[in-house]
């Protein structure tokens, strides 16, 4: 299906693929942010899909970020305007109930990178760039980066990242917990090989797993201890628990809803 700079295709039952399509570099214009908004409205809308992998037909490119030549002639109030549509897709990813998987070819940076950190995981290829250079126009990444980048590299290298503005390569991405798997094989390949392992997974156990993961960054131990709890409780009183036990006793693959 197409909508405009995103294509998305149903790869299988269960994985949904959005492929941005916007030459020259993927520059996060509104026709794109659109079309991630309608290959989302597609896979959530299907029970059957539980994995969204965001990938790039753009030679060289994930996504570079900003539309800057939007940016050159807009006012602070379209500005901001145009920082919510971008963050608007990103918390969307973030709290899909839809595992999300980036697959980097080639640069992902500013916005684009971004726009990889909200999702759940990623994977990018040994050639791959990465890096927030919006300081060096005078500006912060903006649409989530501050808020999501700490949380996956710490700090220091956070502030490594954002104020020197330099891109690293997959490896160091890896090493530092900025990507979470290399794709020798290429980034959509190793994408599909994650989805695969994803889908056949109980939904409602790897999305309490994802909560109670960000709630360790959120609220203090005692809370996040608590809110563990209920979440685990929550699966065993819905059946996934008993399901899950019920095949391993078995010996058999289980049957989650």
């Amino acid at each position: 299906m197409t909508m405009t700079a995103v294509t998305w295709r149903m790869e299988t039952a269960r994985t949904l693929v959005a492929t941005m399509t916007h030459p020259p570099a993927n520059a996060l214009a509104l026709e794109l942010l659109e079309g991630l908004h309608v290959a989302m409205d597609a896979a959530e809308t299907n029970p059957a899909v539980r994995v969204l992998i965001v990938e790039s037909a753009v030679p060289g490119y994930f996504a570079a970020g900003a539309d800057i030549k939007c940016l050159a002639t807009i006012t602070a109030e379209s500005f901001r305007l145009y920082g919510d549509a971008m963050r608007a897709v990103n918390d969307r990813l973030a709290t899909s109930r839809l595992l999300s998987i980036a697959a980097i070819e080639g640069l992902a940076l500013g916005g684009g990178l971004e726009l990889a950190l909200a999702c759940t995981l990623r994977v990018c290829g040994v050639s791959a760039k990465l890096g927030l250079p919006e300081v060096n126009i005078g500006l912060i990444p903006g649409a989530g980066g501050t808020q999501r980048l700490p949380r996956l590299v710490g700090r220091s290298r956070a502030l490594d990242l954002v104020l020197t503005a330099r891109q690293v390569g997959a490896d160091e991405a890896l090493g530092m917990g900025l990507v979470d798997r290399l794709a020798p094989d290429g980034a959509l390949n190793t994408a599909l090989e994650l989805a695969g392992k994803l889908a056949g997974g109980s939904s409602p156990a790897q999305l309490a797993a994802v909560r109670c993961i960000d709630a360790a960054f959120d609220l203090p131990y005692p809370e996040g201890a608590r809110f563990e709890i209920d979440q685990e409780q929550a699966l065993f009183e819905r059946g996934e628990a008993e399901e899950g036990i019920s095949a391993f006793v078995n010996k058999r693959a289980p049957r989650y809803a």
